[in-house]
């Protein structure tokens, strides 16, 4: 069956073919920045992924978000399709989490994602006064080198070459596509594990980053609010680490804090 043209289908919310009047199924968490992008695009309705829930319900806190403007919003369970990648969530994802909106169109847990998006499309096209979120990228630690804290992987730009980014972002490739790792070439990345999901695809980044030579790892969602990379420096435990983390000492189990030490300058912090 061909998909109807008012669905939009997309690795991430962060990347978006004019969403305007469409339901948008999109592979990324269901957190607060990417409620935020959804209710700035235009669209009527968003099927997210609910990355495990984990800590604080972050996985699944951007429905209420949406709720709050009337735009109907679910998540689909992260162990049913693979997170960041749209096309596999429409196919196989099983809704897990429904806002009032969404539930009054007639959207429940247990349906298949395919059936969600055509029930969204019911949906009343609106215009949303969104106020902006202003704290999306902050300075953790001064270093050397810098520690960036960002809420989206989408946020790197070439100036965090060589600095350590703790990001909000699931450790998904993009549809599986190795070049949508990272656009830049820190010295350290981290990402939420987003509980895994089918085939580790939470932490599919983590070996194409080794390939660039970039130490990366996971951290646990159930430990961190994913989305939140505040939460991901101060309460992060590493959930996996690629081998070139692991080269420098790096391990699941060890807190973020912990693994960022390992890759600041030793001579100004001993």
């Amino acid at each position: 069956m061909t998909d109807p043209t008012d669905i939009l289908v997309t690795d991430s919310i962060t990347r978006l073919d004019a969403p305007r009047g469409k339901v948008i199924v999109a592979a990324s968490h269901g957190a607060i920045y990417a409620a935020y992008l959804a209710a700035r695009s235009g669209g009527r309705a968003v099927i997210l992924n609910d990355a495990s829930v984990g800590r604080d319900a972050a996985g699944i806190s951007g429905l209420a978000y949406l709720a709050g403007f009337g735009m109907p919003a679910a998540t689909v369970a992260h162990d049913s399709a693979h997170i960041g990648d749209g096309a596999d969530m429409l196919a196989r994802g099983r809704i897990s989490h429904v806002n009032a909106p969404a539930e009054a169109l007639g959207v429940a847990p247990g349906q298949s994602c395919r059936v969600a998006a055509a029930r969204l499309r019911a949906a009343r096209a609106q215009t949303l006064d969104v106020p902006s979120l202003d704290e999306t990228r902050s300075l953790l630690d001064r270093g050397p080198p810098a520690v960036w804290g960002i809420d989206s992987a989408s946020l790197a730009k070439p100036e965090d070459d060589g600095t350590i980014l703790v990001t909000g972002s699931h450790g998904a490739l993009l549809g599986g596509k190795p070049e949508t790792a990272l656009k830049a070439s820190p010295r350290a990345a981290l990402f939420s594990d987003a509980g895994g999901g089918p085939d580790g695809a939470g932490t599919s980044r983590l070996p194409v980053l080794a390939a660039r030579g970039v130490a990366a790892a996971t951290v646990s969602a159930a430990s961190a609010r994913i989305g939140d990379a505040k939460s991901l420096y101060h309460d992060g435990v590493i959930s996996h680490v690629n081998t070139v983390a692991a080269q420098a000492g790096a391990r699941p189990g060890m807190t973020t804090r912990q693994f960022v030490a390992l890759f600041l300058d030793k001579e100004t912090h001993r």
